[in-house]
């Protein structure tokens, strides 16, 4: 018998969640867990509930008139993320979040990635200056920028932005680090680089992944969840799923028979 290989600790537990907006149900009974240092991909097709799912983790979905959990709960290294002593800003520095479009700020490239830092109280321009290049080191963009680092970020191109939205996101060292269709915008190259930066900074942070591109699910993550009609239909090693998958409407939707 082959020795039991351990298991990442889960940095995400979602147990039984039920989500509703207003009185239409968009998840069923969900449980998962995101382990750390991996990549997870939810995939499905539109409307199956895995944005909802991703901003629920971060509780971005507060920010909906009449969304609401109506059962079962996200926790976020062992803490109930909907407790009332949660501090919601601290939780979106732990559990930070690149979105479809690239959203920088309208103001230096710089002072993109030094928001998070001033944000959360940092005042010494040594420690900031320091952060800044990290990050955008370890976002693969510095070369790139570092010239440039007093002009506008809006003046980058897509692929940039979205780097720099990924920099601007760890430079607060989150846990997590949501992404809602982080490339359905840009160009293969500039996804290649998406892809390639998240599967070098997993040994460094934990991933979420929402896709439409079964090749990206298959290429960037560990794990792989398929989702249909609010239902977490099936949930487990990428390479499986993709190769052996357990359920009909999985190998459906992967062999795209619908979606």
């Amino acid at each position: 018998m082959l020795p039991t290989v351990p298991q990442p600790p889960p940095v995400v537990q979602v147990h039984n969640l039920c989500f509703s907006y207003g009185s239409a149900p968009a998840l069923r009974d969900i449980t998962l867990d995101l382990r750390q240092n991996e990549v997870t991909a939810f995939i499905g097709p539109s409307g199956c509930g895995k944005t909802t799912l991703l901003r629920c983790i971060n509780r971005m979905n507060d920010e909906i008139p009449g969304a609401h959990i109506t059962r079962g709960q996200v926790l976020v290294e062992d803490i109930n993320i909907h407790h009332p002593s949660v501090d919601v800003v601290k939780l979106r520095r732990d559990v930070g979040m690149v979105f479809q479009k690239s959203n920088p700020f309208p103001t230096t490239i710089h002072d993109n990635v030094a928001f998070g830092l001033r944000m959360r109280g940092e005042r010494n321009p040594a420690v900031i200056e320091q952060t800044v290049v990290e990050s955008l080191m370890a976002a693969a963009l510095w070369d790139e920028v570092k010239d440039r680092l007093r002009e506008s970020a809006l003046g980058l191109s897509g692929g940039q932005q979205q780097r720099l939205c990924i920099a601007r996101t760890i430079a607060v060292k989150p846990l997590v680090v949501l992404m809602d269709e982080p490339c359905s915008a840009l160009d293969p190259i500039a996804t290649a680089k998406i892809e390639e930066l998240v599967w070098n900074l997993k040994a460094d942070y934990t991933f979420v992944i929402v896709t439409h591109n079964m090749q990206q699910a298959s290429r960037v993550s560990d794990r792989t969840a398929f989702f249909h009609l609010g239902e977490l239909v099936e949930f487990t090693d990428t390479r499986r799923i993709f190769s052996n998958p357990q359920h009909r409407r999985t190998e459906d939707y992967i062999s795209g028979r619908f979606g």
